[in-house]
């Protein structure tokens, strides 16, 4: 079973709602769980954040976590997920924010480097994905982890 079918099915017998925070991914998250039949049972909607100003206005990010920690950071994705589960009313939340490249890589935060947040309830965790395999494979990597990490909580 495709993650995303199991990801509906633990929403749906759980009577749970999702929302998604994407940067990176640029809504694929949105796009992965939407692909299931009946997705719209328990999936509320996604914010396509890529700026700053939108992580901001739509999802509460505070302005400082960005100054201090960056977009790409652990601090920013729990914001962001915890902003999307408040902003679209939701039990929970998938949030991804990262460099998926070729560039805008550095030395700390090298190509690959995408931080992963899920947030169920009062609990938010998160991981973080490295290691640079191309463009669209650090995304869709990044998709597979994002939903797997919710699959994990919610059992």
């Amino acid at each position: 079973m495709k993650a995303e079918e199991e990801l509906g099915n633990l929403l749906k017998s759980k009577k749970l709602s999702l929302s998604t925070a994407e940067s990176c991914t640029g809504g694929g998250v949105a796009a992965a769980i939407t692909s299931v039949a009946g997705s719209s049972e328990y999936f509320m909607g996604g914010i396509v954040a890529y700026s700053n100003d939108v992580k901001i206005s739509l999802l509460h990010v505070s302005s400082e976590t960005l100054e201090k920690y960056g977009a790409v950071s652990r601090e920013t994705v729990m914001e962001m997920a915890a902003g999307a589960m408040n902003t679209l009313k939701t039990d929970c939340a998938i949030a991804t924010s990262g460099i998926a490249g070729p560039g805008g890589g550095s030395l700390e935060k090298p190509v690959g480097t995408i931080w992963i947040a899920v947030a169920y309830k009062n609990e938010i965790v998160t991981v973080m994905q490295t290691g640079d395999n191309g463009r669209a494979k650090n995304v869709q990597n990044a998709i597979q982890n994002a939903m797997d990490l919710l699959i994990e909580i919610l059992k």
